[in-house]
Formats: C-alpha cells, sequence, structure tokens
C-alpha cells in the first residue's frame, strides 16, 4: 500500500509525537509498504510563535499537491492540526480522499497556557479539524471517552511502542549527582509542568534532560536542578538508565512515551494521576501515582526495577504499526468526506 503521512512535527524536535510517527513509517516500511512522510523539512518554513524551535510551514498547498500527484496514496493519515495538516485536509477534500486523522496533544490546553484563549473555541477547531476525517486515532482509551465526550467521533485506538533494544538497564554511571537521582526527560516548556518537579524536596539529586522555551527562566530560578540540554539515542538511553525514578510532572500529556522508555530502562515512575500515566503506571509495580508528586516519587525508590522492564516488554512497535494499518485499511481512501 502507498501511505502518505503528513506531520507538523518532525526532527529535529524530540518528543513522542515524532517519535511515534517515525517508528511508525520505518515499520510500515520494514513490512512492504511504501511511505511518504510529508513534513515540514520540504518547505519553507518560520518559527513558530512563543516556541520558535517548531518550524511551521510556509504557504505548502501547491508542494502538497505535487507531492500527492507523484506518489498517488491509497490512505492518507493526517497526524497533526498545524498547517500542514490544515492544507493537507482540504487537498483530500477537493480530491474526495478519504483519510484519518491521530489527536496527539493537547493543542487547546497548550494554547491557553499561552493566549487569552477559551478552551471552549480552541476546542471547537480542533474539533473542526478531525470530524472530517474518516477515523480519529488515539492513544488510550480514557482519552478516546474524553474526547467523545466534547463532540468528537470516529475515534479508534492506536497504542504505542519502545525500543527495547536501545532502552534497557544498564549500569548507573552515567550520572555523577548524589543519589537517588530523579530524572525528567523531555520537552522543556509550560505546559510540562516542570516547575512542580523543579520545587520538590528531594534527597540525592534532580535532573532535567531536554530543552525548549522554559529552560533559561527554570535554570535561573532553580540552580540546583541540574539541566543538560538533549541528549538522543544511545547518550539518551544511557543518562536515562543511570536514573533512579523517573518524575513525570505534566498533568496534559495524552500517553507519555517517554514513560515507557523509562520503564524499559528498569526506572519506576512518579506521576500525577492523570490520563497518560494512568494508561501506563501500575502502583507498586512500575512506578507509583499519586497527587502529591513528592510522596510518589519517594515511593517510587521501592519498586522493583525488573517489573518495570517486564512490563514495557509487552508493548513493540510492531504491534503498534499492525492496529495503525488496521485502522487504515477501515478507511476507503475514494469515499466522499463528510462535511463537518
Amino acid at each position: 500500500m502507498r501511505i502518505a503521512v503528513v506531520t507538523d512535527a518532525w526532527h529535529p524536535q524530540v518528543n513522542g509525537v515524532v517519535t511515534t510517527l517515525y517508528r511508525t513509517a520505518a515499520t510500515l516500511e520494514e513490512m512492504g509498504h511504501e511511505v511518504l512522510v510529508v513534513t515540514p523539512e520540504r518547505f519553507r518554513t518560520v518559527g513558530c510563535p512563543t516556541y520558535p524551535e517548531i518550524r511551521l510551514a510556509l504557504a505548502p498547498r501547491r508542494g502538497i499537491h505535487r507531492l500527492f500527484d507523484a506518489f498517488r496514496p491509497q490512505a492518507v493519515h493526517i497526524a497533526t492540526e498545524g498547517p500542514l495538516g490544515w492544507t493537507a485536509r482540504a487537498c483530500c477534500r477537493q480530491r474526495g480522499l478519504g483519510f484519518t486523522t491521530s489527536y496527539h496533544t493537547r493543542f487547546p490546553e497548550y494554547v491557553r497556557l499561552r493566549f487569552p484563549i477559551p478552551l471552549p473555541v480552541s476546542y471547537a477547531v480542533v474539533r473542526r479539524f478531525h470530524t472530517a476525517a474518516r477515523r480519529t486515532m488515539v492513544a488510550t482509551a480514557p482519552l478516546r471517552e474524553e474526547l467523545a465526550a466534547r463532540g468528537f467521533r470516529n475515534l479508534v485506538l492506536w497504542g504505542r511502542g519502545v525500543d527495547t533494544s536501545l532502552f534497557r538497564p544498564r549500569p548507573k554511571i552515567h550520572l555523577d549527582g548524589p543519589r537517588p537521582i530523579f530524572i525528567y526527560v523531555g520537552r522543556v516548556a509550560v505546559e510540562k509542568g516542570l516547575e512542580a518537579f523543579c520545587r520538590l524536596g528531594l534527597p540525592g539529586s534532580k535532573y532535567i534532560v531536554g530543552d525548549g522555551p522554559a529552560m533559561d527562566d527554570l535554570r535561573a530560578r532553580y540552580p540546583a536542578v541540574r539541566f543538560t540540554g538533549y541528549r538522543r539515542g544511545e547518550e539518551l538511553a544511557q543518562t536515562m538508565a543511570s536514573a533512579d525514578v523517573f518524575v513525570f510532572p505534566s498533568r496534559t500529556d495524552t500517553f507519555g512515551l517517554v514513560l515507557l522508555e523509562a520503564m524499559a530502562c528498569g526506572v519506576p515512575v512518579a506521576a500525577y494521576p492523570v490520563t497518560g500515566p494512568l494508561q501506563l503506571v501500575k502502583n507498586g509495580e512500575n512506578g507509583v501515582l499519586d497527587a502529591d508528586l513528592r510522596q510518589a516519587a519517594l515511593a517510587a525508590l521501592a519498586v522493583d526495577s525488573s517489573r518495570c522492564r517486564a512490563f514495557a516488554n509487552t508493548f513493540s512497535w510492531q504491534a503498534c504499526t499492525s492496529q495503525f494499518l488496521d485502522n487504515l485499511h477501515d478507511n476507503d481512501p475514494h469515499a466522499q468526506p463528510r462535511t463537518p
């Protein structure tokens, strides 16, 4: 099958959305499918307001039409609600092509943290985007229920995987701070709730691995926290495996792929009992959920690392991609799209 995947989120961004789409495209190709990934790299771009490292494609309409003409996709999946996503949506509707979408990010909440736009307004825009899709893929059942309550339709599940050959238990020698070591890995941005982590009164050391628009402010206000910047690949896996507890202070993530990566390294997770972590963290088995994040972090020190690894081993990119493909197979790409 010739599958076009359109996404505004791509390298050099480092986040769960990019990882998921990159690994899914690679696995699809390993399975024998042709994949066209349409990303901002193919267009002139401008930095996103308040988040310049995110590049937004400028005037991509002609480019997307040319790519679709040359590739002749048999299935189209639109992963994000940015300029490329909206343009691909319009292109498909103009051509009478059905398409699927996926809901990765709580975009309305993220916008609300930066601009005074009411949530109902933002959700109306995002809902309109997805309503034209044959199916909208979401990572968890609770998220599906939440979006259904907000008026989203045709919601199906699309799980996630983890590279357990890269993310695996290793000697705890790659971080030199006093133990126990509590770590966060991911985007350093206001929506990640990192100030809650920085404020925690914990023994040992706190590390933040990643970068983003909130980095300078947090570093200036919390000098005791160690900020490493981005780490990737083997270096990232070594760093993560050297921690004693992975602390996830976000209340807005729809899944939290990084939680699986930490567990694959044998590192238990401490998080709030909210949508993403509730699907992945089993209290006392692979981490601890608590409304008091400090208590969760301290209790997670007692969790057996081998049980974290065993849980992560139940997730694979092969299974994740097969589920994605099943959702595409159920889509008729040439049917007339609905009118939102």
